[in-house]
């Protein structure tokens, strides 16, 4: 691809808007989303947006918290999973992960009444930029409304040593781990924009590029 940061110049980007040769419209008021596969650094890229003072909503910690406090959620989850799947207002996770480990059909149920929640607290949040890590593979990419989608890559023996070192597992688990997600080169194709963490690659370097590109003034 040659520059760390990639933009799909002369395509048509998402949201059905043509581009010009000079690339995409900048969209400083526009709605983004930072997705990337396991062990590609795509929550340190969110900390380096953060720092450069971007409020990133985080999916997952949005969703461990509905499941905490939403009184429909909750709701929810004990009608489809049995009232066991709370104790004393506490979600027991090992009733939950049971439930949608027994079949497909499970996980899909539960992520019909997890992912519309998540997806709602975002839109009322007023933030701008989400992190989800299975942005296209969950569908979520359905759900909300955003203008641009940026991808977090990493090669791959670099995705597998930080797994290995992240969690302490053997290095078949971590692959095994990867080969669940999509692979990273179609989560590329379906994105407007590339940061490479490779480890050496300058990410604030590419940050600030990315920033100048969607027209976003700090």
């Amino acid at each position: 691809m040659g520059e760390s940061l990639k933009n799909k110049d002369m395509e048509t980007c998402r949201t059905g808007n043509s581009v010009s040769a000079t690339g995409q419209e900048p969209l400083p008021d526009g709605r983004y989303a930072i997705t990337g596969g396991i062990g590609s650094g795509k929550s340190f890229v969110c900390s380096r947006l953060r720092a450069a003072g971007i409020e990133v909503y985080d999916c997952d910690a949005g969703a461990k918290r509905l499941m905490r406090s939403s009184p429909l959620l909750q709701e929810e989850l004990r009608r489809l999973v049995g009232e066991e799947v709370y104790v004393g207002g506490v979600l027991q996770k090992r009733v939950l992960a049971q439930y949608i480990l027994e079949s497909g059909e499970h996980a899909q149920q539960v992520d019909d009444i997890i992912h519309p929640a998540v997806a709602r607290d975002f839109m009322d949040s007023g933030r701008h930029w989400l992190e989800s890590a299975i942005f296209f593979d969950s569908g979520f990419d359905r759900r909300v409304n955003v203008d641009r989608v940026v991808c977090v890559t990493a090669p791959t023996e670099i995705r597998i040593a930080r797994i290995m070192n992240r969690d302490g597992i053997s290095r078949d688990k971590a692959i095994e781990w990867i080969n669940r997600q999509l692979p990273q080169d179609e989560v590329l194709s379906r994105s407007d924009y590339e940061i490479v963490n490779d480890g050496t690659a300058d990410i604030d370097a590419q940050i600030n590029d990315l920033l100048r590109k969607l027209g976003i003034k700090r």
